[in-house]
């Protein structure tokens, strides 16, 4: 059974609308590197993640992944099609084990037209969207590979990072260099080189499996 109780867009309906899309949402999972949905294929669900995280990424003309973005627990996924009714504009990869809720996007559509609370809130999705990739493509034209980077990290860690109590961010590695260096528009030989750099200035340290942010403010600085 299908409960959407706890999922923020949906928080503020009563039973009797939270119902309503409980009846068009099915529960699906999606082992580690599995394809959720394609590029280009036509439009049938939106996702919520309910577990896990998913890569949104597109595929250049020489076959290279463009990793657009990362997303997490409660995150909104493909909402674009309920609007333009078009194909994914991306593809969706697991990255770990996940639990999506696939909400049928023709039926919400015309939930949309009578419970304009819940377009406005996925509306909201949309515009932080746009300003991430308004930021990325500003870095990509503005900035060097060591801003670039940082800026990287920084979103990183702000969106999937661990506090302690010192302050210090950690970041799970879920992400090979190679894919870091997709996302920055570099190669992965210069990623490496650029995070042992910022990691001789202290702001980071690496391992093998996380990467951990021992000032937020400080790579910050790097950004600009």
């Amino acid at each position: 059974m299908i409960d959407l109780t706890n999922v923020p867009y949906f928080s503020h309906l009563n039973k009797e609308e939270l119902s309503i899309i409980e009846n068009i949402t099915s529960l699906k999972r999606f082992k580690k590197d599995e394809i959720i949905f394609f590029e280009g294929e036509r439009g049938e669900y939106i996702y919520i993640i309910k577990k896990g995280k998913v890569k949104m990424l597109k595929m250049d003309q020489n076959g290279d992944e463009q990793i657009l973005n990362i997303f997490k627990k409660d995150d909104l996924l493909a909402e674009v099609i309920v609007f333009d009714k078009d194909n994914y504009p991306a593809t969706a990869i697991s990255l770990s084990n996940v639990e999506v809720y696939a909400v049928n996007s023709h039926k919400l559509s015309k939930i949309f037209l009578n419970h304009p609370q819940i377009t406005v809130k996925v509306m909201k999705v949309m515009s932080r969207r746009l300003r991430r990739a308004q930021q990325n493509i500003r870095d990509f034209g503005l900035k060097d590979s060591k801003s670039r980077l940082a800026s990287l990290l920084y979103h990183l860690g702000e969106r999937h990072g661990n506090k302690n109590k010192e302050n210090k961010v950690s970041i799970s590695l879920f992400l090979t260099q190679k894919e870091l260096a997709n996302m920055i528009g570099t190669t992965r030989e210069t990623v490496s080189r650029t995070l042992k750099n910022i990691e001789k200035e202290g702001i980071i340290t690496t391992s093998r499996k996380k990467i951990i942010i021992n000032s937020m403010d400080k790579l910050e600085k790097l950004m600009n």
